[in-house]
């Protein structure tokens, strides 16, 4: 049987804007007087599902999930203008002070993770808990791995469809290589990069490779976005000013009430990420999943991840 809660429907949606450019989908579900939490979705880019509203007890929770900057039902759509961490995390801020949250939790993995840590060490306060899954830190070695040389050898069969796009005299550096592409004024090139980029991500993202994952990662209107934004971030090294960021400031969190779970077999993001933020942070509860892989959808990942909900 499944862990999670049975869908429900938001009880509030709206569009906020948040710059003179972006303007951002917002939603609530569960209960209004909940204790509130905000669900921080991966990619960068990939947008909110409506599953993400059954990780939690909707009589207890205030459930409040939001389409990041140019993703999702948020505007401009795949706009790299203004989109950057620290846009989202004021953006975040913004949030809450508009739905006149005192304090909240956060919930994110994968990019979700990178912005939940990023988050929470600029607002501390505004802080209450942290529900962090594959926990990726944006750092060169886990941009290499992934991109580069490493998850290449394990899906050998899923890189090579990665790689077709790009030319051999530009394989030195992928992600440079993508970025030129994504960015191209040519829609087709843009298209052909985008699908190459996104499909590569959802074959490897679960443990037992998932058909339906590749193809809904496969369609232009996502495709576009979430290759777009990610790349954006990468190459710009998630635009933080040193790429030992959330480690060098772990200090600034360490109180708060938090776990850690990761899938021992992620390609995406690999357990040693999730290890090194447990040795630097032994106060969070950690959980290593040893039948899964990146997926929040895995079995093992969303089971602990709602036991932590429950008992938080």
């Amino acid at each position: 049987m499944s862990t999670l809660y049975p869908e429900i429907e938001p009880y509030h949606r709206e569009n906020l804007p948040v710059s003179d450019i972006h303007t951002l989908y917002i939603e609530q579900s569960g209960n209004p007087e909940g204790r509130p939490i905000v669900l921080l979705h991966g990619g960068p880019g990939g947008g909110c599902s409506p599953s993400y509203r059954r990780y939690f007890d909707p009589k207890k929770w205030r459930i409040i999930l939001f389409d990041q900057r140019g993703c999702g039902k948020s505007t401009p759509f795949a706009d790299l203008r203004e989109n950057t961490t620290w846009d989202l995390v004021s953006d975040i801020e913004v949030i809450r002070k508009h739905l006149k949250v005192d304090k909240w939790a956060i919930f994110g993995g994968s990019w979700g993770s990178t912005l939940a840590l990023s988050y929470s060490i600029t607002h501390p306060e505004a802080c209450t808990a942290l529900f962090l899954r594959g926990i990726f830190m944006l750092r060169k070695k886990e941009l290499d791995w992934f991109y580069q040389e490493g998850a290449s050898k394990i899906y050998p069969d899923a890189w090579e469809q990665y790689i077709r796009p790009i030319p051999e005299n530009e394989r030195g550096n992928f992600i440079e290589a993508f970025y030129k592409r994504l960015t191209s004024e040519n829609s087709e090139v843009r298209r052909e990069a985008a699908v190459a980029w996104s499909v590569w991500e959802a074959s490897t993202s679960k443990l037992i490779q998932d058909e339906n994952m590749m193809d809904s990662f496969a369609t232009d209107q996502f495709a576009e976005a979430f290759a777009r934004i990610e790349c954006h971030y990468f190459i710009n090294k998630g635009f933080f000013e040193s790429e030992d960021f959330i480690l060098k400031n772990i200090s600034k969190i360490r109180h708060i009430p938090a776990i850690i779970v990761q899938g021992r077999y992620d390609i995406v993001c690999p357990a040693e990420s999730a290890w090194e933020l447990h040795r630097a942070w032994p106060e969070a509860e950690f959980k290593l999943i040893q039948d899964a892989g990146h997926s929040l959808s895995e079995k093992g990942i969303q089971a602990a991840l709602v036991e932590a909900t429950i008992r938080f």
